[in-house]
């Protein structure tokens, strides 16, 4: 490269251009932020020498690598991209319980709706001394309607929602 033209590492650097220039076709001239990065973070001897000891087929990529973990660890400077990708993990993990606990709950509300078909005006029979009472979505007994409601038994719906199963890691 002609001096001026540098690419955005010499521009950096204050330095010439030379023809041969390992950073020229990986940080051009018109983004200098993106060389200021890397630099801050690996130092210029550092990314010269990685991207030297790669094929020339594999280096455009080590350079956008370099530039992303560079990026990531002037965010993060203890974790880098390692904190951005255990933070999506983590989100992840709560979307897959949250649609689990959704399941459960349409599938109780499916065996409710099955009972009350199959079971027409009666009241299950006790389990270990609880009274379970099909309930639609107000909390009223869709066996017994709402002025003839049983005022003792809980419903199984709260019972389940109150209780947070547990995470597994």
């Amino acid at each position: 490269m002609s001096n001026s033209s540098r690419c955005a590492a010499c521009k950096y650097l204050r330095r010439r251009c030379p023809q041969d220039c390992i950073f020229g076709p990986y940080f051009p001239s018109t983004n200098i932020e993106r060389f200021a990065c890397v630099h801050k973070i690996f130092g210029a001897s550092n990314v010269a020498k990685m991207l030297k000891d790669l094929p020339e087929g594999r280096r455009r990529e080590a350079a956008e690598s370099l530039v992303m973990e560079a990026r990531f660890r002037v965010q993060n400077p203890v974790y880098g991209s390692v904190g951005i990708i255990n933070q999506l993990r983590l989100q992840i993990m709560e979307a897959e319980y949250e649609l689990a606990k959704t399941e459960g709950l349409i599938a109780l509300y499916h065996a409710q709706a099955q009972c009350v078909h199959n079971h027409q005006n009666s009241v299950l029979q006790p389990i270990d001394g609880i009274t379970f009472t099909p309930q639609n979505q107000d909390g009223h007994s869709l066996l017994l309607g709402p002025q003839q409601e049983q005022t003792t038994s809980s419903s199984f719906i709260d019972d389940f929602t109150t209780h947070e199963p547990f995470l597994y890691y």
